[in-house]
């Protein structure tokens, strides 16, 4: 455990937002997450917007909220797309005691991680994700996306017989140790990233601590839902066959 090693005031957490194009809803993303951190952590924490070639003035309102929040707010930037990508470079480059990541949207709702910190920092958990799945969750969407969600989700079981319920929700952390094994492993450099770090994590023995969270579905989103489940499959198809 993370705590026995070191004071809660000395335990440092980051959290990354990936971003691609998110002019709009960026800066009150980051002002309620800010906002919430210091109700709500009580350790060293960070904000580090990871945007991956955003064209539009996504990077100037970064440098705009790290120059307004300095040591609060940080943010990396990638030449090439991929949530994937974003979230292996900010979480590598990262030297903090626990990583995690949420959507820029904020579906899930913040109350969820303060108990999924302390899962990772107090607990023998080194991964931890959200759920969708649970009994408990509350979650607002499209029938559509719940079909295609729980399909994927009973697919993977058939695959695997994991333990998650819930393998794409865009809320998941990790500590230091498992961000430098199990990183590297990982393949993908989009929206499978999620599924394969869990996929490997569990296989090699990490413990996954999985929480019931209350979501509601951006209308806004622009994930292509159809490209995006096609490339799952295929990633599933490639661990499965162990590559």
């Amino acid at each position: 455990m993370i705590s026995e090693l070191k004071s809660v005031a000395h335990i440092t957490v980051d959290v990354v937002i990936p971003v691609l194009n998110e002019e709009v809803q960026l800066r009150a993303s980051v002002e309620a997450l800010r906002t919430f951190l210091l109700d709500h952590c009580p350790y060293r924490w960070r904000i580090v917007v990871a945007d991956n070639d955003s064209t539009d003035r996504t990077p100037a309102i970064c440098h705009e909220l790290r120059e307004r929040y300095p040591g609060e707010v940080d943010f990396v930037r990638l030449e090439q797309k991929g949530r994937g990508r974003a979230l292996r470079l900010a979480w590598s480059q990262s030297i903090a005691d626990v990583v995690c990541y949420m959507d820029v949207d904020l579906s899930t709702n913040l109350r969820a991680l303060p108990p999924m910190l302390a899962a990772l920092i107090h607990s023998d958990y080194d991964l931890a994700t959200g759920s969708r799945l649970m009994h408990g969750a509350i979650v607002t969407r499209q029938w559509k996306r719940e079909i295609i969600s729980r399909s994927y989700n009973f697919l993977i079981r058939l695959l695997f017989w994991h333990r998650f319920r819930d393998a794409q929700c865009g809320f998941k952390g990790a500590t230091r140790r498992a961000v430098d094994e199990l990183l590297p492993q990982v393949k993908d450099q989009a929206w499978f990233f999620d599924t394969e770090l869990l996929l490997k994590g569990e296989r090699q023995g990490y413990r996954i601590f999985e929480l019931p969270v209350e979501w509601i579905e951006d209308l806004d989103t622009r994930v292509k839902i159809v490209k995006t489940a096609w490339e799952d499959i295929k990633g599933l198809v490639r661990v499965r066959l162990g590559a």
